[in-house]
């Protein structure tokens, strides 16, 4: 079970994030930077009990108006190999020391744990609070069989990152989410799975929306 740390961090999260956010190909805010609040997310445990895992949603206010974002974490006490550009940054932690912080989508570890949280096999953590489960998280399996292994970065859309598996099954991180109607999440029709989980908006009430969902290869 995740243990979080009561500890200082050098830089924040949000910190690193300011400056990352706005390189990517789905960021929808202005040229001048972000200006990001935490919003909600939760977290998963690696078995090996080596690299953090959190699903962080930050809120943006420096376009127009507020987008929230999905940002798949890990934090690892050495540096991932081949996983450059993958890189956030580094910062130092209170208790555990120098951390390498890098895009989620591009982490073997997280990714192979995202697909255990949709079988079923991997439970969703609370984000801020130890050795408790996030009952707010929900992950959906619409057919039989496990998810293949092996889910690599593929391609950044405007909306989402696309992960593919070698046998062609697609998962998609929705990098910008939106409550649901109702705060009921519906996965589009081709899905065959998916995670939903909740956020807080700017106003102070709460949402709920899409995070991931699975698709099967294209015969």
């Amino acid at each position: 079970m995740a243990v979080i740390h009561r500890t200082t961090l050098k830089p924040t999260k949000l910190e690193l994030l300011t400056d990352w956010l706005p390189t990517r190909a789905w960021y929808q805010g202005g040229g001048e930077g972000a200006e990001l609040a935490k919003a909600g997310g939760f977290r998963l445990d690696d078995p090996e009990g080596e690299v953090g895992i959190e699903f962080m949603v930050v809120e943006d206010s420096a376009g127009a108006h507020p987008v929230a974002y999905l940002v798949p974490l890990t934090y690892r006490a050495a540096p991932l190999d081949g996983a450059e550009a993958a890189l956030i940054g580094t910062m130092e932690h209170g208790v555990l020391g120098r951390r390498w912080v890098y895009d989620g989508c591009q982490d073997p570890v997280l990714t192979a744990e995202l697909a255990a949280l949709i079988d079923g096999r991997a439970e969703a953590q609370a984000q801020s609070t130890s050795h408790t489960r996030d009952q707010e998280v929900t992950a959906v399996r619409a057919t039989a069989g496990p998810l293949p292994g092996g889910f690599a970065a593929a391609a950044d859309t405007g909306r989402d990152t696309r992960l593919s598996a070698p046998d062609g099954t697609t998962l998609r991180l929705l990098r910008i989410v939106t409550p649901a109607p109702d705060g009921r999440p519906v996965p589009p029709p081709s899905a065959i799975g998916h995670v939903a989980g909740g956020w807080d908006l700017p106003d102070g009430t709460r949402a709920h929306g899409l995070f991931a969902t699975v698709h099967p290869a294209r015969g």
